[in-house]
């Protein structure tokens, strides 16, 4: 028994050992690639395609805005012709003149619209709306690729730590059976002890081999959403700082700030004014034309050599009937009015439930997070225990074997918890529509969509991008 008790002892010196050496490890290469959650966020807020495919849609929704502006200002026209003309004159006396004429003409026009049933007015009106909800869209877009890059990180440090705990149980496992084997030759135990210890042990590597495959594909994973391989990541906050106290605050906030509600809102402005637009072509339309143009021997009398024109025009245009083609387009945009309105109450009703869902799945992470503590804690106590128990010969190898078990099992649990707490926060940060650059404080410079947009508004030409494209 002392024999065993000191083969135990060898083990646990050896096993902290090897501890200290992994953990001095670590601590290299964190050092060395150490990376944050919120600096993976400031990477994934300048590079996710996904969230720069957004960005660049908007910006071709900015450009809805002077399309319309572009109803408000006159057109420019200029037109030309030229070519050979052979011409035979006869006349009542029979006599005939030949001339083969070169006729050209030019001429320049300008139109300015004056009235046209208010329908710029309203397309500018329902453009500006648009671009209002694709920036909700793009803050909503942004919010979906924070989550999507919270979990991964999580999900890569949770397996990461999972990895270690596995190769630590490994290592524990060997150990276990290397001391047994010595005792059966001691002749302290039997066979059955060495096999049973010999079974964990392939446990024990199959769930290590098990964790690195989940930690491979993780890491792929977040490859694909950061935009960088993960190295050692450091350990992730939740959120708590940022989000609200009470449930019903959070909805409170969500229903007035989650961007698919504030989008659903911008989108009934924009089927507004498209009714307005529509009914538009129920009125008359006005506008002004000043022309001038310039032709040369294009008449074939030959009795003028030159014509110069000049004339500025008012042309008034009332509709009396179409066929009922307006009055279907005014119903047709009534019915698509209504249908946004209904859009907004389910998505408000949606939202509701996402804010209650997120805000009890990090409730609940919390109490599994306590509970995972204190059931590790509980299993740490109990395999030191019966570690000591059995090298007073009062347990066999199963049962260390088991609480060894048990530890790891609990250790998995506790990982899975702190993670799930981890994401939990966040998602409910997304659901109230606080999820962005400026409230995390992230190292990013800012993507601000109005400085576009005010590049954009009043271009009156030109057919470069502001980016130079």
């Amino acid at each position: 028994m002392a024999y065993v008790k000191a083969c135990v002892v060898g083990r646990l010196c050896a096993s902290t050992a090897v501890l200290c050496l992994a953990l001095g490890l670590c601590l290299h290469t964190t050092a060395a690639r150490a990376e944050t959650l919120m600096e993976a966020l400031a990477r994934v807020y300048q590079n996710n395609p996904q969230l720069n495919a957004a960005r660049a849609q908007l910006r071709a929704t900015d450009e809805t805005v002077p399309q319309a502006l572009s109803g408000y200002r006159p057109t420019l026209s200029v037109g030309a012709l030229a070519g050979y003309n052979p011409t035979k004159n006869t006349f009542p006396d029979n006599t005939q003149q030949y001339a083969n004429l070169r006729p050209w003409m030019a001429g320049v026009t300008l139109t300015q619209p004056l009235f046209n049933g208010f329908r710029t007015g309203n397309t500018v009106r329902q453009a500006e709306a648009q671009v209002r909800s694709g920036r909700e869209g793009l803050r909503n877009i942004e919010q979906t690729v924070f989550v999507a890059a919270v979990t991964s990180y999580m999900n890569v440090l949770a397996d990461q730590i999972l990895v270690d705990a596995q190769r630590a149980n490994a290592t524990f496992l060997r150990e276990t059976l290397d001391s047994t084997r010595k005792s059966l030759d001691a002749g302290n135990v039997t066979p059955t002890d060495v096999a049973q210890a010999e079974a964990r042990l392939a446990r024990g590597q199959s769930d290590l081999n098990a964790a690195e495959v989940a930690l491979a594909i993780e890491q792929a994973n977040y490859n694909q959403v950061t935009g960088a391989p993960p190295g050692r990541l450091v350990a992730a906050e939740p959120a708590d700082r940022v989000l609200p106290k009470a449930r019903e605050e959070a909805l409170a906030i969500s229903r007035r700030e989650h961007p698919t509600v504030v989008g659903a809102s911008f989108d009934i402005d924009a089927a507004e004014a498209a009714v307005k637009v529509a009914e538009g072509a129920l009125l008359a339309t006005v506008n002004v034309q000043a022309t001038a143009s310039h032709s040369s021997q294009t008449d074939t009398t030959f009795g003028t050599a030159r014509t110069d024109q000049a004339a500025v025009i008012g042309n008034a245009t009332i509709p009396i009937y179409d066929g009922g083609f307006a009055a279907a387009q005014v119903r047709a945009t009534k019915e698509t009015l209504g249908q946004i309105r209904i859009v907004l109450d389910q998505v408000r009703l949606a939202n509701d439930t996402a804010v209650i869902t997120a805000w009890v799945q990090n409730e609940g992470a919390k109490t599994a997070i306590k509970a995972g503590d204190a059931e590790v804690r509980a299993a740490t106590l109990a395999l030191a225990g019966v570690q000591r128990e059995r090298a007073a010969g009062q347990r066999t190898t199963l049962d260390v074997l088991n609480a060894e078990q048990d530890l790891i099992a609990a250790k998995g649990r506790l990982i899975s918890a702190q993670r799930d707490r981890v994401v939990a926060s966040y998602t409910l940060l997304s659901t109230i529509g606080r999820f962005d650059r400026k409230r995390l404080e992230l190292p990013a410079p800012d993507y601000d969509p109005q400085t576009h947009y005010n590049q954009v508004r009043d271009a009156w030409f030109g057919l470069r991008t502001p980016s130079g494209q």
